[in-house]
């Protein structure tokens, strides 16, 4: 049974999408079989994988507000092991028609479950707001992945999500966990860098991941092109920071599942 992580911020520019696309081929390349899921009405997970948005073809809207399987919105990528469920811009009337319906905050999860054993860990890339779509992911997910970017700002708005993923605790019983706080953007030649990785670090203690992702041009480049930065330069600072962070993920899950 896969395990599903949401990657969630609502603050815009930090990295999200890009962490989706990268984390989801880290994990595809080190033999698993790994869906990815754009819960964002920009796209831009499914274009950053190259999947184009033709309109006659299914995709996650259809799922979670139609009566679509979510097995048949999902469609093979080009990286040996990654599959999409692609969106687009319909998804934004999501958050509307969701408003009256029947188990709303359910609705992803309800289409997941049956996809689920196909897959060794399933990425939800959800959309710069706390909303229904974000809600859903949230629901549907084991733990929550958070990017953070290091600026002086790097905190503002973290302490709602925080609250959010407590109300999800409470409010539908489920056991959502922290997978970890992710420092994006990572210049260490500024002393800013530094003082907000340090404070960060501080804040939130042991769950910050080791791994940091740099800033990087070649990062930044590659969803243009299509493709996560393993294909476009597996040589890059960035293809290695996002294979390390694949690996302490499956470092903390093998610990996991040791545990007494």
């Amino acid at each position: 049974m896969a395990k599903v992580i949401a990657i969630a911020n609502q603050k815009g520019g930090v990295g999200k999408t890009t962490t989706a696309i990268n984390l989801s081929a880290s994990l595809a390349a080190n033999d698993l079989h790994v869906l990815l899921i754009d819960c964002d009405p920009q796209g831009n997970a499914t274009t950053g994988l190259g999947k184009e948005k033709v309109p006659e073809e299914l995709k996650v809207y259809d799922a979670v507000v139609g009566p679509e399987d979510l097995a048949s919105v999902i469609v093979p990528t080009s990286f040996l092991g990654l599959d999409l469920a692609p969106a687009d811009r319909n998804l934004v009337a999501a958050n509307v028609e969701l408003v009256d319906a029947d188990r709303r905050e359910f609705r992803l999860r309800d289409k997941l479950q049956p996809v689920r054993s196909r897959y060794d860990f399933v990425i939800i890339d959800c959309p710069p707001a706390l909303d229904l779509l974000t809600l859903n992911a949230l629901v549907a997910a084991d733990s929550v992945l958070i990017p953070i970017q290091c600026e002086f700002f790097a905190l503002e708005g973290i302490s709602q999500l925080l609250d959010t993923i407590d109300r999800v605790r409470s409010s539908f019983d489920h056991p959502l966990r922290i997978e970890g706080i992710l420092l994006t953007m990572y210049d260490e030649r500024t002393n800013l860098t530094r003082q907000v990785a340090q404070d960060l670090r501080e804040f939130f203690a042991g769950e910050v991941f080791r791994t940091v992702i740099p800033r990087s041009i070649r990062l930044a480049e590659a969803p243009s092109h299509g493709k996560p930065i393993l294909v476009y330069d597996v040589r890059s600072r960035g293809a290695t920071a996002y294979i390390q962070l694949a690996k302490e993920i499956l470092a903390h899950e093998q610990t996991a599942r040791t545990a007494p």
